[in-house]
C-alpha cells in the first residue's frame, strides 16, 4: 500500500526514496521534496505579580537644550518669538547666554512665550511622573557632569542625582515619592540664570561616559527586576576625548558647527570633542544590553526626524534592546514607516518634538515596560512556527501537551490558558515560573 507522510514524520525522515521493509509488510513511501527548516528556542522568567522595574533616567542637559522647540514661532500679531527683534531674519534666542529665550508663561501661553527644549522637558516630565510614578522605580540622572569637567563643560555624568529607592518595597506610596523626587531635581534647573550658582543646561553632550557611568551601578544589576536605562537627549553625541580619529580626519564629523566660515573643531581639544560619538555611544548601549540592562532612547527635537540625528539615534536604540514596534503604518507616527518583515518602526527610538509629543512617548513607554498579559508569549516577526504540532511547551521543567487547561496557539502567539494560566498569574519575584517554548518553523 502506499501512504504519504505526514509533516512531522517527513520533518524526521526527510527525503525517503526506497522500500522500509517490518515483517511480511513493505511499505513503499512516497518521496518527498527535503524541508529547509529552523528551531528557536524561547525562553523567559515570568513573574506576573512583578517587581516594578528600575528606570533611571539619564537626562542631557547641554547647552542646545536651552534652544526654541520651534524657532520660527509667532504670536498672534505675526511676531517672530524666537528671534531678536521678531523678524524671519533675526538671531535665533537660546543661542547665547546673552540672548535668552523668553520662558514666560501666561493664560494665552501656557507653555511660554518661546518654549525651549528644557522648559518643555520640564512641563512633560511634570505630567508624567505627577500621574504615573508608581510604574517603576526611578532614579535621575544628568548629563554632562560640570563639576568633573569645569573648562571645557564636556564631563560625563559621575554621580546620580537621584538614586534608585533603597529598599525593595514596590509600594505606590514609596514610588511616587521617589518620582516627586525627581520631578523636583529637574524643575530646580533653570533654563537660564544670571547667578553663577544655578544650575542650567550648558556644555557638550558626553553620551558614551554618562552611558559607561550606568554600567557601573550595582542597583542596575539586580535579577530581582527588569532594568531600565531612559536616556533622553536633545542632540548629538560628542565629547569624547579619547577620539580614534580627530578633525580633520574624515572619520570626524564636527557637531560644533563654524565661527567666521572656520569649523571650530579645528581648535584644540575641540578636534576631538566636537567630534560625533556615534560609534562609541553605540557600543556603550551594547555593554549594557549584554548586562541586561535596556535602555529606552527618546530623541527631543525636530531635527532628529533626519539625517545624523537619525541615523545615531536609531542605533542606539536597536542596540539598546527596546525598537519601537509596530504592525502598520499608522502605529508609527508621522512621517515614519512600518517594516512589515522586522515588526519594527523605521525611526526605532522614540521622537518628541514638543512637550505633548514627549509626553506621548513616555505614556507608551510606560505601558510597554509593564507585563500586561503574562500568560501570552508573542514571537517575533517570522519567527511564529506554522503549526500547534511544532510547538514543544515546558513550564518549569515538566513539558505540557496543549488543552484548555495548558496552552493554545493563536494569531496573537503562545497563549496559556485555565491552571498553566492561573499558576503564572500567581508567580512572584521570589517563585518565578520559567517557560521555555521550542517551536519549528520553515525557512
Amino acid at each position: 500500500m502506499r501512504a504519504k507522510l505526514t509533516l512531522l514524520r517527513a520533518l524526521v525522515l526527510g527525503t525517503v526514496g526506497g522500500v522500509l521493509a517490518t515483517g511480511c509488510q513493505t511499505y513503499d513511501f512516497e518521496p518527498v521534496e527535503p524541508l529547509a527548516i529552523s528551531q528557536t528556542t524561547e525562553t523567559r522568567d515570568i513573574r506576573a505579580r512583578n517587581a516594578k522595574p528600575n528606570l533611571m533616567m539619564l537626562v542631557d542637559t547641554s547647552g542646545s537644550m536651552t534652544l526654541p522647540v520651534d524657532e520660527n514661532r509667532r504670536d498672534s500679531a505675526g511676531t517672530y518669538v524666537c528671534r531678536r527683534g521678531g523678524t524671519a531674519t533675526g538671531e535665533i534666542c537660546g543661542a547665547s547666554e546673552s540672548f535668552p529665550c523668553d520662558t514666560t508663561t501666561s493664560p494665552a501661553n501656557p507653555a511660554g512665550r518661546c518654549p525651549t527644549r528644557w522648559t518643555s522637558l520640564q512641563v512633560a516630565m511634570n505630567s508624567f511622573l505627577t500621574s504615573s510614578g508608581s510604574i517603576a522605580r526611578f532614579g535621575l540622572a544628568t548629563y554632562p557632569d560640570l563639576k568633573a569637567d569645569t573648562v571645557y563643560k564636556c564631563g560625563g555624568t559621575a554621580g546620580i542625582t537621584v538614586g534608585l529607592p533603597t529598599t525593595d518595597s514596590d509600594d505606590d506610596t514609596t514610588l511616587k515619592d521617589k518620582a516627586t523626587e525627581v520631578n523636583g531635581k529637574l524643575l530646580a534647573i533653570k533654563n537660564a540664570s544670571s547667578s553663577a550658582a544655578d544650575q542650567k543646561p550648558q556644555g557638550g553632550t558626553p553620551t558614551n561616559e554618562s552611558l559607561r557611568y550606568m554600567l557601573t551601578l550595582p542597583e542596575l544589576k539586580t535579577d530581582a527586576r527588569s532594568n531600565f536605562v531612559l536616556l533622553l537627549t536633545d542632540g548629538l553625541p560628542n565629547c569624547n576625548d579619547e577620539f580614534p580619529t580627530p578633525y580633520p580626519n574624515a572619520g570626524c564629523s564636527c557637531t560644533l558647527g563654524n565661527l567666521s566660515g572656520t569649523s571650530l573643531c579645528s581648535y584644540d581639544p575641540y578636534d576631538k570633542l566636537g567630534c560625533l560619538d556615534k560609534t562609541g555611544s553605540v557600543a556603550a548601549v551594547k555593554a549594557l544590553k549584554d548586562a541586561n540592562i535596556q535602555t529606552i532612547v527618546i530623541g527631543f527635537g525636530a531635527e532628529l526626524a533626519t539625517g545624523a540625528g537619525t541615523d545615531v539615534l536609531n542605533a542606539m536604540a536597536q542596540e539598546g534592546g527596546f525598537s519601537r514596534t509596530c504592525t502598520v503604518n499608522a502605529d508609527c507616527g508621522t512621517g515614519d514607516t512600518c517594516d512589515s518583515a522586522s515588526g519594527r518602526c523605521g525611526r526605532r527610538f522614540y521622537q518628541a518634538a514638543n512637550a505633548d509629543e514627549l509626553v506621548a512617548a513616555l505614556r507608551k513607554i510606560s505601558e510597554t515596560i509593564q507585563d500586561a498579559n503574562p500568560c501570552l508569549v508573542t514571537f517575533d516577526a517570522g519567527q511564529a512556527p506554522t503549526s500547534q504540532e511544532l510547538v514543544v511547551v515546558y513550564v518549569n521543567g515538566e513539558r505540557l501537551s496543549s488543552g484548555a487547561d495548558t496552552w493554545s496557539l493563536t494569531s496573537e502567539g503562545l497563549r496559556f490558558t485555565g491552571a498553566t494560566c492561573d499558576r503564572i498569574n500567581a508567580s512572584t519575584s521570589a517563585n518565578p515560573v520559567k517557560i521555555e517554548v521550542r517551536a519549528v518553523q520553515r525557512r
